[in-house]
Formats: C-alpha cells, structure tokens, sequence
C-alpha cells in the first residue's frame, strides 16, 4: 500500500501546476506537469513490475 500513497501523493502534489497551466496558461507550470506525468508513469510501470512478480511468486 506504501506504493499506492506514493501514487496519490504525486498526483495531488501536481494539482495546482495542472490548474496553473490549464487555467492561467503558464507554460513553465506545463513542464513541471509533464515531468510529473513521466515520474507517474515510470512509478506505475514499478508498481506493475512488482505485483506481476508477486503473482508469479504465488504461482
């Protein structure tokens, strides 16, 4: 579950760049979203990896 608060913390901490950049249209707030995004992406591939290898474990 550490994994899952990590995700949730991620997202929440990118709130306000997302309403910065959509809203006001600062750009510099946009890159702090994709940088963001990429982190997401790459703590979600770990996420997979680890219980993909924990079913097989059982398996």
């Amino acid at each position: 579950m550490a994994r899952f608060d990590e995700v949730k913390n991620l997202v929440l901490s990118l709130e306000a760049d997302f309403d910065k950049f959509y809203s006001k249209g600062n750009q510099a707030a946009g890159t702090r979203v994709r940088k963001g995004m990429q982190e997401l992406k790459n703590l979600a591939q770990t996420i997979r990896s680890e219980v993909q290898n924990s079913k097989n474990d059982k398996e």
